[in-house]
């Protein structure tokens, strides 16, 4: 490798470790407090915050990592342009490309690495997150429930007992409130026996109270007293949008619902838009000499949410039908891709201008 380009490569390696780790810490702690005021409002097994948490990092890598870069070239090549270096590499002779060779060495991998991210190690994540909390939020295990508050899982079922047992799977003075499409049932008892803590068919023996079913769409609501009375709660079912995230790459390939294709072209699509976004830094970090490394950020941050949401757009429209699936996701890697050529084109034609 020659100096210049790995002086530049220097350069931007040292700010990507910074940022990205500065990045990943901050993501960790938000995700932590998340998780941990779920685990203490009783919507969470404590004891999987932690696995919870890794796997919303590796997720979260997929933005990260394109993002530290992309903030990486264009902050090193400001600071290399505002201190004249670029300028002095160019009147020695160098071509433009001496620039894009560098940080291409750089992209090249992490594009790479981000594709097969997105591929394989996104949904992998995802299905292991989905199964975490639905065996802590579906499952009636009373171990992680905490006692006088109100502990809802994402089913809509809600319990909340003044005392918990969970050596015997007992509870003392519960309310259990569980809604479904047609009706909301509200459950008082002196105690309750949890008999089938499965997320398929969860069951409990109430003793000694009250059971309201009220009609969501009619009036045809009843309360009746009880002693022991056996009720079947509402199974847990996993939504089309979970299945989508953890989905393999063939169960998406055979589909041909439209939000199935958007989420593929959106897997797809990571690598090459990481690509083509930190190459587009490249010429949007020029600045005049001693302006300022920070000069650009505004273009640069412009780009990025530009990108970002345009990505998000394209995969909602397709995904309702709105876009069609030729070029679908890949539109914005389309429109990118020729901003890219616009660019290096207007580079070369601007260093050939004194030579003439």
């Amino acid at each position: 490798m020659v100096l210049i380009e790995r002086y530049i490569m220097v350069e931007i390696r040292r700010l990507v470790m910074i940022i990205v780790g500065f990045l990943i810490f901050m993501f960790a702690s938000y995700s932590a407090q998340r998780y941990l005021t779920e685990a203490a409002n009783g919507t969470l097994a404590l004891h999987i915050v932690f696995d919870v948490v890794c796997y919303k990092i590796l997720i979260a890598l997929e933005m990260l990592l394109p993002v530290g870069l992309y903030v990486s070239v264009a902050v090193a090549l400001g600071q290399l342009y505002s201190d004249s270096e670029i300028t002095a590499i160019h009147a020695s002779g160098a071509s433009p490309w001496r620039l894009y060779k560098a940080v291409l060495v750089l992209a090249i991998p992490l594009a790479l690495f981000v594709t097969l991210l997105s591929l394989y190690g996104r949904p992998w994540a995802y299905g292991n997150i989905y199964q975490l909390e639905r065996q802590s939020q579906s499952v009636l295990d009373v171990s992680h429930l905490q006692a006088n508050k109100f502990n809802v899982n994402g089913s809509g079922r809600m319990i909340m007992a003044s005392r918990i047992d969970p050596a015997s799977n007992h509870l003392t003075d519960a309310l259990i409130y569980s809604r479904s499409a047609n009706n909301t049932s509200l459950y008082r008892a002196h105690s309750v026996e949890v008999i089938d803590p499965s997320p398929s068919s969860p069951s409990v023996i109430l003793k000694t109270g009250t059971a309201y079913v009220l009609e969501r769409k009619g009036t045809d609501d009843n309360m009746q007293n009880y002693n022991n009375f056996k009720i079947s709660l509402k199974p847990f079912i996993e939504s089309l949008e979970v299945k989508r995230k953890s989905a393999s790459l063939g169960e998406l390939s055979r589909s041909s619902d439209p939000a199935d294709r958007a989420e593929l072209q959106w897997r797809e699509s990571r690598g090459v838009t990481t690509l083509l976004m930190v190459l587009l830094a490249i010429p949007f970090s020029r600045i005049k000499p001693r302006q300022g490394r920070y000069a650009t950020l505004l273009p640069l941050t412009v780009l990025f949410t530009a990108i970002f949401y345009g990505g998000n757009i394209c995969r909602t429209l397709v995904a309702n039908g709105t876009l069609p699936t030729t070029p679908g996701v890949w539109l914005v890697p389309i429109l990118m891709l020729a901003g890219m050529l616009i660019l290096i084109a207007r580079d070369f034609s601007l260093l050939r201008k004194p030579l003439r």
